[in-house]
């Protein structure tokens, strides 16, 4: 049973790649793209207009964390007469979820876009036009977001995959649209972006229509089923509320005391760690309903070592993807986007120093997520993640350089690292001594093995010189350090049944090579 599961994960996760890689290839042409065709001022604009609605999205992600976790552990159960109900019950929460968004959107927001921002006065009326429709892209998203649940819990990723795919071809399209933009390239860019919300939003509702029967709507209402799964909403809202904050709320603050063209350097920033994610976090996508299935199956040996490999693969593998941009960021940014924003390398950098650090306790968030017993551990978490903004607002109030920002969510990041192992050990026994023996202490070894002679090297070579050495030199050191140092038996075991099903794909599609 383990062995299928583990062969399932393998399986989903090579989906999940091909489409990271080419997601990656396509985020990373578009923003350099946009930048170029927006201009530094217009897209800080645009970055900063769509943080006020983001904002207000904290309402979408909590009720994903909501319908993510039921669904999936229905579907681990095998009930199925619950498995509607729960969709049913979803649908009906993220229509309400969408019409607060919009009441707070043209309210609240608007109030806000208008009379606290930073933005040149002869661009407000462009910057009202793509807020209006960012508010309606933000709505749309909201209701599509049970049916990717739906694909994702049932473990179809190939479908996942190819809808990624889908709506990176779709962006890179509106991207390549810009040069022949009839008004005002901001505006214009606005409403290619919605469209293709547009057309995601029916590409998924019919796909999920087509293959899964309890995601045919009906009106389904059940007073104590709502209370329970708002009773885990609501302190699901509360960690999305600081994690916002902690993200557009600071850029809101930099917008104000340092203004538009410090935003374009973290949009910057935000792009390349969300590309990032995007292609690292493919591990894990794959990987999550396992985790919550076999909670709801109460395989906790299963689960406990499930969670030692996910964070050792999502860790290596992030390691893998930021140290070579790290060590060359000023290079790579250049090559690039060709005109760089001020900050931007500092922020990258720092950035995915911290990103790759939380992939020690993140796949930690899944198990804790699949008791349904969050209240405390969200408390704390929202806590320290409000650290954030208050340790931000200090430090540039007291005129502090905008670099200091990073800094500032790597020190807070340190301590909920701490928090996770805490809740973890608590609600399900998983042993923190066993944590640091068979996970901590090897990643340890492989960065310290993997790092030094590239840093060295990049302190005394530059541009493509510096580029092909310090990323050959890296790659060398961390497929040594990781095989045979960071992995133990089953998970190199894992490499392999991970890598031999594309090879097998490749002698499938080209019979007569070989």
């Amino acid at each position: 049973m383990h062995s299928e599961n583990s062969k399932r994960i393998a399986k989903n996760t090579l989906f999940l790649y091909f489409r990271g890689i080419l997601t990656l290839a396509v985020a990373l042409y578009t923003s350099r793209e946009v930048l170029a065709q927006l201009g530094i001022s217009d897209f800080g604009i645009y970055n900063i207009v769509s943080s006020v609605i983001v904002l207000f999205s904290f309402i979408l992600h909590s009720m994903g964390s909501v319908t993510t976790r039921f669904f999936t552990f229905d579907l681990g159960k095998g009930d199925f007469e619950q498995l509607e109900k729960t969709f049913r019950l979803s649908i009906i929460l993220h229509i309400f979820t969408a019409l607060i968004i919009l009441i707070l959107g043209e309210t609240l927001g608007f109030y806000f876009l208008n009379s606290y921002l930073n933005i040149p006065i002869e661009r407000m009326e462009a910057a009202n036009f793509i807020y209006q429709f960012s508010i309606i892209s933000i709505c749309i998203s909201i209701l599509q977001a049970p049916y990717i649940i739906a694909i994702i819990a049932h473990e179809r990723m190939k479908v996942f995959a190819y809808a990624g795919l889908l709506d990176a071809v779709l962006k890179l399209a509106a991207v390549l649209a810009l040069g022949f933009a009839p008004i005002d390239k901001l505006k214009f860019y606005s409403i290619l972006l919605f469209s293709v919300n547009l057309v995601m939003f029916v590409f998924y509702v019919t796909y999920c229509h087509r293959n899964f029967k309890e995601t045919h709507f009906k009106w389904f209402w059940n007073k104590e089923m709502l209370l329970d799964r708002m009773t885990f909403g609501w302190w699901s809202i509360l960690s999305e509320i600081t994690s916002i904050s902690a993200v557009q709320g600071v850029n809101m603050l930099l917008n104000m005391f340092c203004g538009v063209i410090v935003n374009a350097a973290y949009g910057i920033m935000t792009q390349v760690s969300t590309a990032m994610n995007l292609f690292a976090n493919n591990f894990l996508v794959a990987v999550e309903p396992q985790i919550t299935k076999s909670y709801a199956k109460g395989d906790i040996n299963y689960l406990h070592s499930l969670l030692f490999h996910s964070v050792k693969f999502s860790f290596l593998i992030s390691f893998f993807l930021t140290i070579p941009l790290v060590l060359n960021m000023d290079f790579v940014l250049h090559l690039w986007l060709k005109t760089v924003p001020e900050y931007a390398v500092g922020f990258c950098k720092i950035r995915l120093v911290d990103w790759t650090m939380w992939m020690l306790v993140l796949p930690l968030s899944f198990a804790i997520a699949a008791t349904g017993k969050i209240k405390y551990f969200m408390i704390i978490d929202s806590i320290f993640i409000s650290m954030n903004f208050i340790l931000s607002y200090i430090f540039l109030s007291q005129k502090h350089s905008p670099i200091s920002i990073p800094y500032i969510y790597i020190s807070v990041n340190i301590l909920r690292c701490v928090v996770y192992l805490f809740f973890v050990k608590k609600m399900i026994n998983l042993s923190i001594a066993e944590y640091f023996n068979k996970v901590f202490l090897r990643l340890l070894i492989t960065v310290l093995i993997s790092i030094p002679l590239p840093m060295f090297i990049s302190f005394h070579a530059e541009n493509w010189t510096a580029l092909f050495a310090t990323s050959g030199c890296f790659v060398l050191l961390f497929l040594f350090s990781s095989i045979f140092l960071g992995l133990n038996k089953n998970e190199r075991t894992m490499i392999l049944n991970l890598i031999l099903p594309s090879l097998r794909n490749v002698k499938i599609l080209y019979p007569n090579q070989k």
